[in-house]
C-alpha cells in the first residue's frame, strides 16, 4: 500500500535522525514526502534532504511568520529540480508575527511566482480566511492550489473547493474538539481531499502529544476513512493519486 504525506518538515524532527523518520515512513508504506520550506533556511534543508532521497521532494516558500524577510529570500530555491511547489505561504492572525500588510505582500508576491513559474501553491491561513481569500481573488489562483493542514468548516471548505482548490486534513482532523474539521472532511469530495502530518506538529490520535512524524499519516487516512464511512483503501488510493494531480512532478 502507497501513501503520500504533502506536507511534513522532515528537517525539524526533534532530535531523531532524520534517516530514522524517513525510513519509519518508508515502513509504514509512506512512498512520497513532500518536505515544506517555511524561509530560507528551511528550504535549504529541506532540498538537501530531497536531493538525498528519491521518494522525497521540496517546496520553497515564505511562511507568514517570516514575512519580513521578504520574498527574495527563497527565489533562488525555485530554480532547484527537487522543488515542486510555491509555499507554505499565506496569512497567520493568531501570531501576527509579522505585520499584517507585511503578510499580504508576501502572500501576493508568492502567488506570482506560482503563476510565473507554473508551479502548485501552498497556503497556511489561521484566523484569517476573509482576507486570504481576497488576496487570491486578487492575484489570480494558480491552477493547483492547496489549503494545507485544512481548520476551517464547511463554509471554508466550500469557498475553498469553490476557488478549484485541494483540502488537505492533518492530525487536528482526529481531535476531539474538531467537529468543524471533521464537517468540512465529511463535506469535501473524495477528488479534491489530500492526508499530511504537518510532522513534527499535531500529531495524530493514538500519538497525540507525541512528536509528530510522516508515518503518521496512515492514521490522518484511516481516520478520513471511518469519519466518511468509506474503505481505507478507497481513500488511500484517492489521497495518494490527488497527490500526483495536486503536484505534477509526482507523476509517474
Amino acid at each position: 500500500m502507497s501513501y503520500v504525506d504533502t506536507h511534513c518538515h522532515l528537517y525539524d524532527t526533534r532530535g531523531v535522525p532524520v534517516d530514522d523518520v524517513i525510513a519509519a515512513a518508508r515502513a509504514a508504506g509512506v512512498t512520497t514526502m513532500i518536505d515544506v520550506g517555511c524561509d530560507a533556511a528551511t528550504t535549504a534543508a529541506a532540498v538537501a534532504i530531497a536531493s538525498a532521497h528519491d521518494d522525497i521532494w521540496a517546496t520553497a516558500g515564505l511562511h507568514p511568520h517570516e514575512a519580513v524577510h521578504g520574498v527574495e529570500s527563497i527565489v533562488e530555491f525555485l530554480d532547484h529540480p527537487k522543488v515542486i511547489a510555491v509555499g507554505e505561504c499565506g496569512l497567520d492572525y493568531y501570531y501576527d508575527h509579522s505585520p499584517r500588510d507585511t503578510q499580504r505582500a508576501a502572500f501576493a508576491a508568492q502567488i506570482q511566482l506560482a503563476h510565473e513559474r507554473h508551479l502548485p501553491l501552498v497556503i497556511h491561513t489561521r484566523d484569517a480566511w476573509a482576507d486570504t481569500f481576497d488576496v487570491l481573488r486578487a492575484e489570480g489562483v494558480p491552477a493547483q492550489t492547496i489549503f494545507h493542514c485544512f481548520t476551517g468548516g464547511p463554509e471554508e471548505a466550500d469557498a475553498c473547493l469553490d476557488l478549484g482548490a485541494f483540502l488537505s486534513f492533518s492530525g487536528i482532523v482526529t481531535f476531539k474538539a474538531a467537529a468543524d474539521v471533521q464537517a468540512a472532511a465529511r463535506r469535501c469530495p473524495l477528488e479534491r481531499m489530500l492526508a499530511e502530518t504537518d510532522s513534527p506538529y499535531l500529531a495524530p490520535v493514538p500519538h497525540r502529544g507525541r512528536t509528530n512524524q510522516p508515518a503518521f499519516v496512515t492514521h490522518v487516512v484511516q481516520y478520513l476513512a471511518d469519519l466518511r464511512n468509506e474503505p481505507t483503501e478507497r481513500v488511500r488510493e484517492a489521497t495518494a493519486g490527488n497527490a500526483c494531480l495536486a503536484f505534477p512532478a509526482l507523476r509517474p
